[in-house]
C-alpha cells in the first residue's frame, strides 16, 4: 500500500498539514490543562472544603450551646440529682423543656438526661416536627460507655458516630446518630448531678452532603453553579479520618475508607491524618479518576468534633473546557486533513489513472478472472503495455484450462485405479469360493454343505472389508460437519476403552496421563482420528517380544489442546517419515493406506496440526496432535 505513488503523495500532503495543527492542539491542551489543574481546581477544592468545614463547625457549636443551655437550668440538675419523688413532681416541666429544645433547634433528634450513675432518666417525647417518636427506651444505662468517665471529669464529651446501641447501650433501630454530652453540676463542686445528651441523626448531615450536589459554596457563603465543577460532591469522615459519616452514596455510610476499593484509598486516609487541611493524592473510585481536597473540623478540645470534610471533582469535568477547545482544534484539523487528502488524491488519481487501472486488472487476473481484458485504446506506451497484457492473459487462460483438465483426469484415473485395486482384492477369493461351491454341488460332494458355510462366512468377511474400504474413502473425501464443544480427554478415554481388549491381547501396557481440554469439533470425526492413531501404535507393537508400552497424554498448552501418544514399537525409517501422511501409503499388507491421511485431514479442518516422529534414541514413535482450545 505504502509503495504506491498516490499514497506517498497523499501522505506527504497530510503530514505537511497535520504536523502544525497537531502541535498547536497539543500545546494548548497541555498549557490549559496545567493551569486548570494547578490553579483553578486546587483553589476551588480547598476553598470549598474550608467553607463547608466552617459551616459544620458553626452547626456543632450551636448544638453544644443547646445542651449547655439545658445544663444551665437548675431545674434540670435538680431533676437529675433528686430522688424518685422529686423527679415525679418536676418530670412534666423537664419533659417540656426537652421537647421545646428539640423543636426549636430543628437539629437534635433525641435529648435525654442521665444521673451521676449513668442511668437514663428522661428523653424528649416529640421529634423536631412535633410528631411523637419512640426511638429511645429508658431501660438502660451508660456508665460502662468509654466516654462517660471523660464526661464526668472534663465537663463535656463527644459520643462519636454510631447507633443508639453503640452510643448509649440501649436497644433500638440501626439508624446512625452523632452524640454530644454536657455534664450537669450537682450541689457540690466535685459531685456532678448527671448529664444531658443530645443525639443528632446523620440524616441532617446527609442532607448537607446531598444538597451540596453540583453546587459550590461561594466566598460569601452563598451557593453558585459552575459547569466546570458539575460533578463536585462532598463527604464527611469521622475523627479517625477513616469512618464515613455522610456520603452521596448512602450505603457507604458507616464503612471504613481504608477497606473500600481493595484498600486503594488508604493514601487518602493517610493524607487526612497528616495535616489539618490540604489536597488528597489523585485517586480512582469506581473506575473514575478524581481530584479532591480535605479540611478538618475544629477538634473536640476546641469545641468541635475533629471530623474531616472532603470535596472532590471528576477529572472528566475538570478538563471539560480543555476538551471543548481540543475538540474544536481536532475538528479543524480533521477538516483540513480531509480537504487536503481529497485534493491530493484527486490529483494523484488523475495523474496515475492508467497505472492504477493496470494494477486493478492485475489483481483480477490473480484472483482467477482470466476472461477479463483491458481493451485499451491508448496509442502510447501504456496502451502497448495493456495490449501485451491482454495477449498474455489469453495465453495463460488457455494453458490453465489444459492444466486443469489434465489434473482432473489424472486424479480420477488414480482414484479409479486405487478403488479397483482395493475392491479386486476381496472379489478374487469370493469368485474362487463360489466356483468351488458350484463344482462341489455339481459333483454331489458330501462336503458341499461345509464348503457353503465357509463360502458364506468368507463372503460376509470380504463384504465387511469392502464396506470398511468405502468408509475410508468417504472419510478421506470429507463431509459436512456440525462442530460442537468436545472434551478431548473424555473422547480419548472412549477410544482407549474400545481398544482395551486388543491392547490386552497384545500384552501392551497403556498409561493414560493428563486431564484433557475442550475443542470445537465433530465428535465422531475426532474419535475416528484418535482411534486411527491408537490403532497404528498398537499394530506397530504387534509381534514384539520386548516390553510393550503405550503412553497417552492429553493436556492444555497455552491456547492449544495437545494429545501425545508415545509407543515402544520399532519406530520409523526414512522412507516412512517422508510419506507417512500421503494417501494410499501403507507398510501393511492390508488396508487402504488412508488412515494417517484421514487423521491429517480431520485435524487440519480443526485448524490443528499432527506430526509423527521417532522417539528418543530412535526407539518407538511419538504422535503429537495440537488443536485450538475452545473456552466454553
Amino acid at each position: 500500500m505504502f509503495r504506491r505513488i498516490s499514497t506517498k503523495w497523499t501522505l506527504a500532503v497530510l503530514v505537511a498539514v497535520a504536523v502544525p495543527f497537531i502541535g498547536f492542539s497539543t500545546w494548548v491542551d497541555r498549557e490549559v490543562s496545567q493551569r486548570l489543574a494547578d490553579d483553578s481546581v486546587r483553589f476551588h477544592l480547598l476553598s470549598t472544603a474550608t467553607d463547608l468545614a466552617d459551616q459544620l463547625d458553626t452547626e456543632i457549636r450551636e448544638r453544644w450551646q443547646d445542651l449547655e443551655y439545658l445544663a444551665g437550668i437548675p431545674l434540670v440538675s435538680w431533676y437529675a440529682a433528686g430522688d424518685a419523688e422529686d423527679r415525679g413532681s418536676w418530670e412534666a416541666t423537664v419533659q417540656d423543656l426537652f421537647d421545646r429544645l428539640v423543636r426549636l433547634s430543628g437539629a437534635h433528634s433525641i435529648v435525654t438526661a442521665v444521673d451521676a450513675n449513668g442511668e437514663i432518666l428522661i428523653a424528649n417525647r416529640f421529634g423536631s416536627h412535633g410528631a411523637p417518636h419512640d426511638s429511645l427506651s429508658l431501660d438502660g444505662g451508660i456508665s460502662d460507655q468509654p466516654w462517660f468517665e471523660e464526661l464526668m471529669r472534663e465537663g463535656r464529651a463527644a459520643l462519636g458516630f454510631g447507633t443508639l446501641q453503640d452510643l448509649l447501650g440501649v436497644e433500638s433501630d440501626e439508624r446512625p446518630y452523632v452524640g454530644l454530652a454536657v455534664r450537669l453540676e450537682g450541689p457540690g463542686e466535685d459531685l456532678p448531678a448527671g448529664a444531658v445528651i443530645g443525639l443528632m441523626h446523620t440524616d441532617r448531615l446527609q442532607g448537607w452532603v446531598e444538597d451540596f450536589g453540583v453546587r459550590r459554596l461561594g466566598s460569601d457563603g452563598g451557593q453558585t453553579t459552575e459547569d466546570l465543577y458539575s460533578s463536585s460532591y462532598a463527604w464527611i469522615w469521622g475523627s479517625d479520618a477513616d469512618t464515613i459519616v455522610a456520603h452521596p452514596t448512602r450505603r457507604l455510610v458507616g464503612q471504613k475508607v481504608s477497606e473500600l476499593e481493595s484498600g486503594s484509598l488508604i493514601p487518602l486516609v493517610e493524607a487526612a491524618r497528616r495535616g489539618p487541611w490540604g489536597m488528597y493524592p489523585d485517586y480512582v473510585f469506581r473506575g473514575v479518576q478524581k481530584k479532591a481536597a480535605f479540611k478538618h473540623l475544629t477538634s473536640v478540645d476546641g469545641g468541635g468534633l475533629g471530623w474531616v470534610v472532603g470535596v472532590g471533582v471528576d477529572y472528566g469535568d475538570i478538563y471539560a473546557p480543555v476538551a471543548a477547545v481540543s475538540e474544536t482544534l481536532l475538528l479543524a484539523t480533521l477538516v483540513g486533513l480531509f480537504l487536503a487528502a481529497v485534493l491530493s488524491f484527486m490529483v494523484a488519481r488523475r495523474t496515475l489513472q492508467p497505472i492504477l487501472e493496470l494494477e486493478r486488472h492485475t489483481r483480477r487476473i490473480a484472483g482467477g478472472e482470466l476472461e477479463a481484458r483491458l481493451e485499451s485504446k491508448r496509442q502510447d506506451e501504456l496502451g502497448d503495455l495493456a495490449r501485451s497484457f491482454d495477449r498474455m492473459t489469453e495465453d495463460l487462460s488457455r494453458s490453465r484450462s489444459r492444466l486443469v483438465r489434465a489434473e482432473k483426469d489424472a486424479a480420477w484415473r488414480e482414484m479409479a485405479r486405487q478403488v479397483a485395486h482395493e475392491i479386486k482384492n476381496p472379489l478374487t477369493p469370493i469368485s474362487l469360493s463360489i466356483s468351488l461351491l458350484r463344482r462341489a454341488r455339481a459333483e454331489g460332494s458330501p462336503e458341499a454343505d461345509s464348503i457353503q458355510e465357509r463360502t458364506l462366512d468368507m463372503i460376509e468377511r470380504q463384504v465387511a472389508a469392502m464396506r470398511e474400504i468405502a468408509s475410508d474413502f468417504h472419510a478421506f473425501a470429507g463431509h459436512h460437519i456440525e462442530p460442537e464443544p468436545v472434551e478431548v480427554g473424555e473422547l480419548l478415554d472412549e477410544v482407549l476403552e474400545l481398544t482395551h481388549a486388543w491392547a490386552r491381547e497384545l500384552d501392551v501396557e497403556v498409561v493414560r496421563e493428563g486431564e484433557g481440554g475442550c475443542v470445537l469439533a465433530d465428535g465422531g470425526e475426532l474419535r475416528r482420528a484418535l482411534l486411527n492413531l491408537v490403532s497404528n501404535a498398537l499394530e506397530a507393537m504387534d509381534g514384539m517380544d520386548e516390553r510393550k508400552r503405550l503412553i497417552v497424554r492429553v493436556g492444555i498448552a497455552g491456547e492449544r489442546v495437545e494429545v501425545l501418544l508415545s509407543d515402544t514399537g520399532p519406530g520409523l525409517d526414512t522412507e516412512q517419515e517422508a510419506h507417512l501422511f500421503d494417501p494410499y501409503f501403507t507398510t501393511r499388507s492390508s488396508g487402504t493406506g488412508l488412515g494417517l491421511a484421514i487423521v491429517r485431514r480431520i485435524v487440519g479442518d480443526l485448524g490443528g496440526t499432527v506430526t509423527l516422529t521417532n522417539g528418543p534414541e530412535g526407539k518407538g514413535a511419538i504422535a503429537r496432535v495440537e488443536m485450538p482450545r475452545h473456552r466454553r
